[in-house]
């Protein structure tokens, strides 16, 4: 949106001219089941450094009605511009400000989202202020230093909930006073308001309690597996305040259910909202229920880091984030009681491949950010920020010990209750407790980009006794367009010795098997392997304590390749399967390899969050990176072999629904499409397998993208579940069919038209782009850059990035598509955001180009 950008400058020089006291913030949401703009009124109280300066407060609005300054009226249309309003003339000291406007509702997810529900027809609000957009509901001080308690005062229809930052007082003639907030940045105020069905409980520990909330629409109640939730909740808890010495700092601790929501979660103090997509209708396999409680983790570990203890300016947001996802797998490891002792599996496996991926686009950047505005803050969510930012975090804490970390962590909430903070907080508090000097590991591994690679290098003599054993490390080239310099690093790694027990079948870590050292600089010897008979597998950064990627050495990849899924713990499976998929995307394997070696292990692997990883990438690497004139073949063998693995799971287990969806995902025989048929007619059937109503959808969306299905059953589908599920469902269907005029509708509902909710076009979108429609969709490679930097211009930023990275034509493999790329970035001058995401883009088509070309240079071997 234009007008709406803030520098760090700008933030920097308000922070030194202002302190903020409160915010009285006066809403009047009784129209909210009718739409359209509500009153909002807020008074702002704050000091000023210098008499007669001039600022400003922040706020998006259609409308300003009054602003009064100290009791000096403003006229709103000489002050209020550009998102802003003008303060000028302020009085040293104590300032107070009023501003009456009419805000609006949205449905974007940004703001005050608005949505109704198809079942009940009510309207449900929710806000969410992340980055930016707190401005969209009252004026505000929109920057993470300017701190200030908050009171909302709300009047919403007879009947409503209204939950936020505090605990929920009792209504008065549908208004809803709240007690003022602890002193909070203002993107993690929250209101949510709306009939929503709640579920309530209570944390209590050593003489104190916390009240617990649970709210979602009644429409999912029925679903609403509370007791589950609480769980994890309360293990939360216990581990988080037993590690951060520190007693939870807000009065009560609410989770919303909401719908439509752009992300996972928001850490919104004392409010947490979470995407009702968590709130499972069907049945989902365990790595669903592991992957939500990680959310719920996370966001509670954000209530100390993130909300109690702020950032000062969006460059640490990698520190909110890295650490908030660290604490959360690492409470789910080690508490006693969790379900998910292997979270650190789950981690390699989904977000450290994750952050691999986005450390080796051009817009690799180092941990550390440079954030000079919020354009910037807003497209770095992303696998640094999180993944990469939470990998270094497990290798600091190799690196100086967890008892030590946290004894650091612990000084640094004591010392910076309800402020804010630089990472030099943080690190100044880890050395005191550690006794490491870290300011060299901070500048190789926060303030420079990139990825390491270690190899082996291994010397036996003729009975197999190690001889000589040394690590390589290696610092590639950055991707052309990065910023900075190759960098090595110091890498805290385990080495793991494994062998196959010949009773068992399994590869077994040797008992004496496990090496920790540092390894620092080009070539680190390892003399304490010398003299030791070779194992069968010698497996570099075991259990996964660095950042980096792994090779292994020619005979170490060889046992590997014909005995990966026998490694009897799931974490150096998950290691090896990690390096393997690298290895493709690098074009060092060739996919039909790549297929050949899951198709080989993928049938011992016990871990149902790998097995699903695995389908997801073998999907990916077929549809891209495989020799176009090989494609079809790899496609049908690996089909077969999902119907094969369907066929024989257990019944009704995670495993056998997992194979369901990768079986649907690329049926395309007429026998396997009339079996897809048979499943949801009920015509047919497999043993244990429930044709529920999310894995109906599955099979009724693959059938609309290859023309079996058309309007009539899509709308049929719709009749049985007339949810707002099944509407994105349907969406999806009716953009997935393969007709031009089903191809323009889809187009035009997301691109020639802004009136969709974001759900609804993220739904539209991932119907429209199927890899098996290329020819149909190769018209729309000119439409896009015709239209993309318009989109940007006119959008708000969450929907306009949807449509930037959703219909890019990733699917287009060629150097035709990288040549229109190259002619858009040099014409259209776009805004640093924006050319961001395009090459990004550009970045996967390019290797899946040269993944394709090694996958043709196998054929030919």
């Amino acid at each position: 949106m234009p007008g709406t950008n803030l520098t760090r400058e700008e933030a920097q020089q308000r922070a030194k001219l202002l302190t903020v006291d409160s915010y009285e913030i006066d809403l009047d949401l009784s129209g909210a089941q009718e739409g359209g703009t509500y009153r909002s009124v807020t008074t702002v109280r704050f000091d000023s450094a210098e008499s007669g300066a001039e600022s400003f407060i922040d706020l998006v609005a259609p409308t300003v009605h009054e602003v009064t300054l100290n009791g000096d009226p403003l006229d709103p249309a000489e002050v209020f511009k550009d998102s802003r309003i003008a303060l000028p003339g302020l009085l040293e000291g104590r300032n107070v400000l009023r501003v009456v406007a009419d805000c609006a509702y949205t449905n974007t997810g940004e703001g005050l989202h608005r949505f109704v529900d198809p079942v009940d027809q009510q309207a449900y609000l929710y806000t969410q202020f992340e980055v930016p957009d707190a401005r969209r509901v009252f004026a505000s001080f929109e920057q993470p230093d300017l701190k200030a308690t908050l009171q909302f005062t709300v009047k919403a229809p007879t009947g409503w909930t209204v939950i936020s930052n505090s605990p929920t007082p009792e209504p008065k003639d549908d208004v809803w006073v709240f007690e003022p907030t602890p002193r909070l940045s203002t993107y993690v105020a929250a209101l949510i308001v709306g009939p929503y069905h709640s579920v309530h409980s209570v944390y209590e520990k050593d003489g104190h309690s916390v009240p617990l909330g649970i709210y979602c629409r009644p429409s999912l109640a029925e679903f609403l597996d509370s007791d589950a939730i609480f769980e994890v909740t309360r293990q939360g808890f216990e581990w988080f305040e037993e590690k951060f010495d520190f007693p939870y700092p807000f009065k009560k601790y609410d989770q919303l259910f909401v719908p439509e929501f752009n992300a996972g979660a928001m850490e919104n103090a004392g409010a947490v909202t979470i995407r009702d997509q968590y709130v499972f209708r069907s049945k989902v396999t365990d790595a669903a229920y592991e992957g939500r409680a990680e959310t719920i983790l996370h966001e509670l570990a954000h209530m100390w880091f993130g909300d109690l203890v702020t950032m000062e300016w969006w460059n640490d947001l990698w520190l909110n984030e890295s650490f908030a996802t660290y604490t959360s797998i690492a409470c789910q490891a080690y508490h006693p009681e969790s379900r998910w002792p292997h979270s650190w599996t789950t981690f390699a496996n989904s977000m450290k491949t994750w952050a691999y991926r986005q450390d080796q686009l051009p817009s690799t950047h180092p941990i550390m950010a440079e954030i000079n505005d919020l354009d910037d803050v807003l497209v770095n969510f992303d696998g640094i920020t999180y993944a990469k930012g939470a990998s270094v975090l497990k290798q600091l804490v190799a690196y100086v010990g967890m008892d030590e970390f946290f004894a650091g962590v612990q000084a640094y909430f004591k010392r910076h209750a309800y402020g804010n903070t630089r990472l030099s907080d943080l690190l100044g508090a880890l050395e005191e407790a550690s006794g490491r000097d870290l300011r060299t590991w901070s500048r190789k591994w926060l303030e420079t980009a990139g990825i390491n690679v270690l190899r082996p290098e291994i010397e036996t003599d003729e009975n197999g006794v190690i001889t000589s054993f040394a690590v390589r490390q290696e610092a590639p080239a950055l991707p052309p367009g990065a910023k900075g310099e190759p960098t090595l690093r110091p890498h805290r790694i385990a080495i793991g010795l494994y062998n196959l027990d010949e009773d068992t079948g399994r590869l077994l870590r040797d008992e004496d098997g496990r090496i920790e050292l540092d390894v620092d600089g080009e070539l680190t010897a390892v003399p304490q392997l010398v003299g030791r008979r070779r194992p069968d597998v010698i497996l570099l950064n075991d259990d996964d304590l660095s950042y980096a990627k792994v090779r292994l050495d020619e005979k170490s990849l060889a046992f590997v390749t014909e005995h990966l899924g026998d490694f009897e713990s799931s974490l150096p499976r998950a290691l090896c399967w990690a390096s393997a998929w690298d290895m493709t995307r690098d074009a060092e394997l060739a996919t039909r390899d790549y297929l050949s070696l899951v198709l080989s292990g993928i049938g011992k692997e016990s871990d149902i969050g790998v097995v699903q990883s695995l389908q997801r990438q073998v999907k990916l690497a077929v549809d891209l990176y495989a020799d176009p004139s090989a494609r079809e073949a790899l496609l049908t063998r690996w089909t077969d072999a999902t119907l094969a693995h369907l066929r024989a799971a257990e019944p009704g287990s995670d495993h056998q629904l997992a194979w369901a969806r990768a079986f649907a995902a690329t049926a395309r025989t007429p026998e396997q499409l009339d079996l897809l048929e048979s499943l949801l007619d009920g015509s047919g059937t497999i043993e244990g397998l429930v044709v529920d109503t999310e894995l109906r959808w599955t099979f009724v969306e693959r059938l609309a993208a290859v023309g079996r299905f058309d309007e009539p059953e899509i709308a049929g589908e719709l009749e049985r579940d007339r949810t707002a599920a099944g509407e994105r469902h349907a969406a999806t269907a009716r953009a997935a069919r393969p007709t031009p005029e089903a191809k323009e509708e889809a187009w035009a509902s997301v691109v020639e038209s802004d009136k969709l909710p974001n759900a609804v076009q993220e739904a539209v979108i991932s119907g429209f782009v199927q890899t098996d429609q290329r020819e149909l969709l190769a018209p729309y490679t000119d439409r896009y850059f015709e239209a993309v930097k318009d989109v940007w211009d006119s959008r708000s930023h969450e929907m306009a990035q949807q449509i930037v990275v959703g219909l890019y034509p990733s699917i287009q493999v060629s150097e035709e598509t990288l040549a229109k790329t190259d002619a858009w970035l040099a014409s259209a001058e776009p805004p640093p955001a924006l050319r961001r995401l395009i090459l990004e883009s550009r970045a996967g088509v390019e290797r899946a180009l040269k993944a394709q070309a090694a996958d043709a240079a196998a054929a030919r071997a």
